[in-house]
């Protein structure tokens, strides 16, 4: 699958994911919670396999890093098909690591249709949204069979019976604002010492340019003999009167000159 995430819009919550993925906190975790035709959630770090699946730690589900992030809105997002949101408690300054994928629009989830301050999303499914759609019809503690017409109206937090495991999640590169990638990615922390290095190319490129173009000139005028301008030879646009010019005259002229 691919994510595209939105840091012109949410750069908080974005930056909050990168060093997470940077981290490796999110390889090996699964979709530890399932509601069809809702969200599927992953982000737990505590939400690994001990043994066989379903066997994991006791604090699944309720896992992160402690470091929490305030809630950020921005009116371009909102909960859209396959949009990324991040989970949170009761107080919406306590989203952590832990996000979700909304498998279909869930605009109740937005902060104009909530008493709560709603939740904040910051990406999109760009490519492989069947399957998160595969994921959320998987059959769930809450929905034992995975039908459609046998769903649990009260599901809240339904697990699924096989495990859909992250293996790994990684920055492929920088998209344009049409979602379109290019380059690779580079790190935050590495952006500085990248622009130090092209500068340093680029004075240097310029130097060896320059010097010889500098010592062509002063030996070109000095052999060359100079010559006059004879004023048949070219037309004038617009002209100085004296003291009487005004003042956009005479930037014409010396707009002219300097053309």
């Amino acid at each position: 699958m691919t994510l595209e995430l939105f840091e012109q819009w949410a750069p908080i919550t974005t930056q909050n994911m990168i060093e997470h993925i940077e981290m490796g906190l999110y390889d090996g975790i699964f979709f530890h919670r399932v509601i069809d035709d809702f969200v599927t959630q992953s982000g737990d770090p505590e939400c690994k396999a001990i043994g066989v699946y379903p066997a994991t730690s006791s604090q699944c589900g309720q896992g992160g890093t402690g470091e929490t992030i305030p809630l950020e809105h921005d009116e371009n997002l909102s909960h859209v098909d396959g949009a990324i949101g991040m989970a949170r408690s009761l107080d919406p300054d306590s989203a952590d690591a832990q996000w979700y994928i909304a498998e279909t629009e869930a605009h109740n989830l937005d902060p104009e249709n909530r008493d709560d301050e709603g939740y904040a999303t910051f990406g999109i499914v760009r490519d492989g949204m069947s399957h998160i759609t595969a994921i959320a019809s998987a059959p769930t503690s809450e929905d034992p069979t995975g039908e459609e017409d046998i769903q649990n109206p009260a599901s809240s937090a339904g697990r699924p019976f096989y495990q859909a495991k992250i293996d790994s999640i990684k920055m492929v590169g920088v998209a344009d604002p049409l979602g379109v990638l290019w380059g690779d990615y580079v790190a935050p922390q590495e952006d500085s010492k990248f622009w130090a290095n092209a500068m340093g190319q680029a004075v240097g490129l310029g130097i060896l340019i320059a010097v010889p173009a500098i010592l062509f000139t002063m030996v070109y005028a000095a052999i060359e003999t100079p010559k006059l301008l004879n004023q048949n030879d070219f037309i004038l646009d617009a002209k100085l009167d004296g003291d009487e010019s005004s003042s956009e005259d005479k930037w014409a002229a010396w707009k002219i000159f300097l053309d």
